[in-house]
């Protein structure tokens, strides 16, 4: 039967409303501990091993997978950032530790083959860097790890960057089961504009000192390059599963005799198409259960999540990595992500490399299989034809009456210990329209959306201001609201929440349910709230 105009409108209007219930339902999620960053462990030795374990899901599901681990807990000083004092390395995890190393040293991994005996062997591959393999067996990529052995890869950190690692091994099957990782090269030489004072990056970094923040970078940029500055950064891996796999290869681990121990050509014979998978996951995690914290108790196979912090005005460096078998259409709502570099290229002007950059600005970022990029997201407010801080030079709240400077590219950047340093002055004391459900003519700046619709941010403080006391600034045309002192946990947390998730639709469900899949919020806060990414 052909679809109408009228059944497409109501399909829409359908989906809106599942939307509205899910971002309903994740504000109760929103707490001081549910920061992300990009935790991982140092190098440049790792001794890893592979393993299987059960990953749960938030359908109540545990999936039997493979994945690596560290053979033995490392030392506290060896994770990152330096700042996090909670990081574990379980001997099986997915994605496998994030490996941080630095540009120009030697990496030694060491893996050790504790798979079941009837898995075979395994192996990994670091694509990007020129890689000599010892010990072990020789395999049809790389030197392998029989059940029980150890296998040693070494290999020069050539250049900076973030990049896969994933297994070798009858990829089709070890790459599913969860067999995969990240290595993130940090570079050697920091450009000086990133560290020096006068630059947005060292300005950004003095503000949140005002604040009492502690810098929870790897580094002060990505690449050594002027343009690579960054504030804040963030790593995710996205991946899919199909469970029947799985299933098939716990069903043929389990079934007696089915290799003799150490047999060189010991393998699954688990058939990986047609391929239908029913899970997709940020950093082994799906929505909800990727906004609680790393290294989440429940989660012990699990340790990283997705749930990206920034204030306004910062750099945002993320790192996004293609782990699975299909290409990930992710939108990161908000703004355009500037592409810097893809598989650890920086992306460069042709006519002039020295000084500029040439990645593309995306409204939607893609990521095949096996690929990576790092882009920086970007947030002021700026644009949204009000004020979003509350300003009213009529109130006798001192707050909502700061002032707005504009510098030379029209920001209040003057005072590093103001609320709504890096506003957008043009929108200074602009008030939200007498109407929310008018237009322009109505007697306000612009055309707001019901504000139940979350199209310009999800206000889970409870109104469109930023700041714990936006319930005195938002009276008025938004007192439909709920106050703000009853949206957010914890009490001095108010901000916006855009949701960051998969345009292929079905990734955004956990076993065709939604709302699930490769769903997370970033969280846009006030100023006074500290963002503490250690917990």
């Amino acid at each position: 039967m052909k679809e109408t105009k009228e059944t497409k409108m109501k399909k829409a209007i359908s989906m809106s409303k599942l939307l509205l219930v899910a971002i309903l339902a994740l504000a109760s999620l929103f707490s001081a501990t549910a920061h992300a960053s990009t935790p991982g462990i140092y190098g440049p030795t790792f001794n890893l091993t592979a393993q299987p374990a059960y990953l749960t899901q938030p359908d109540g599901q545990a999936i039997y997978s493979w994945g690596y681990g560290c053979v033995s807990q490392p030392a506290a000083a060896s994770f990152r950032p330096a700042a996090i004092t909670t990081g574990t390395c379980n001997t099986m995890q997915v994605p496998g530790p994030t490996l941080i190393v630095t540009e120009g040293q030697t990496v030694t991994v060491n893996l050790t083959n504790s798979l079941p005996i009837a898995a075979g062997n395994t192996s990994i591959l670091f694509p990007g860097f020129t890689v000599t393999a010892t010990g072990g067996v020789v395999g049809l990529l790389t030197n392998e790890a029989a059940p029980g052995g150890t296998v040693t890869y070494s290999f020069v950190a050539s250049s900076p960057g973030t990049r896969a690692y994933y297994s070798g091994t009858q990829g089709d099957l070890q790459v599913e089961m969860g067999m995969y990782g990240a290595i993130i090269v940090l570079p050697a030489t920091i450009p000086s504009a990133c560290t020096g004072t006068g630059t947005l990056a060292a300005a950004n970094l003095a503000v949140e000192g005002n604040w009492g923040e502690s810098d929870f970078r790897l580094a002060a940029a990505a690449y050594n390059n002027v343009h690579a500055c960054y504030d804040r950064e963030y790593l995710f891996q996205f991946s899919e599963m199909d469970p029947s796999i799985h299933t098939q290869a716990l069903a043929q681990v389990k079934e007696a005799g089915i290799c003799a121990a150490g047999s060189p050509t010991c393998r699954l014979n688990v058939p990986t198409e047609p391929y239908h998978p029913t899970y997709f996951m940020i950093n082994g995690r799906s929505m909800p259960d990727d906004m609680d914290p790393n290294y989440a108790i429940q989660y012990p196979h699990q340790p990283y999540n997705g749930n990206p912090h920034m204030h306004p005005g910062e750099q945002v460096l993320i790192r996004v990595l293609g782990q699975g078998r299909w290409e990930h259409p992710f939108h990161e709502h908000g703004n355009h992500v500037r592409i810097l570099a893809r598989d650890a290229n920086l992306i460069l002007s042709p006519t002039n490399p020295a000084a500029n950059l040439a990645g593309l600005l995306m409204f939607t970022t893609d990521t095949f299989p096996g690929q990576a990029f790092d882009g920086i997201f970007y947030w002021s407010g700026r644009g949204l034809n009000w004020d979003p801080y509350g300003h009213n030079p009529a109130s006798t709240d001192p707050l909502a009456t700061l002032g707005c400077t504009a510098d030379a590219n029209g920001y209040n950047t003057g005072n590093p210990g103001a609320l709504n340093y890096f506003e957008w002055c043009q929108d200074h004391n602009k008030p939200l329209e007498v109407n929310p459900f008018g237009d322009v003519a109505s007697g306000g700046p612009a055309t707001l959306p019901n504000p139940n619709i979350f199209t310009n941010g999800a206000w889970y403080g409870g109104t469109p201001y930023l700041g714990p006391n936006a319930a005195v600034r938002s009276t008025g045309p938004t007192s439909n609201l709920q106050p703000a002192n009853t949206q957010a946990n914890p009490a001095n947390e108010r901000g916006w929440a855009f949701m960051w998730h998969s345009h292929n639709e079905r990734e955004i469900t956990t076993n065709n349910v939604f709302p699930g899949g490769m769903l997370m919020m970033m969280l846009v806060d006030s100023r006074e709230f500290v963002i503490d990414e250690s917990l």
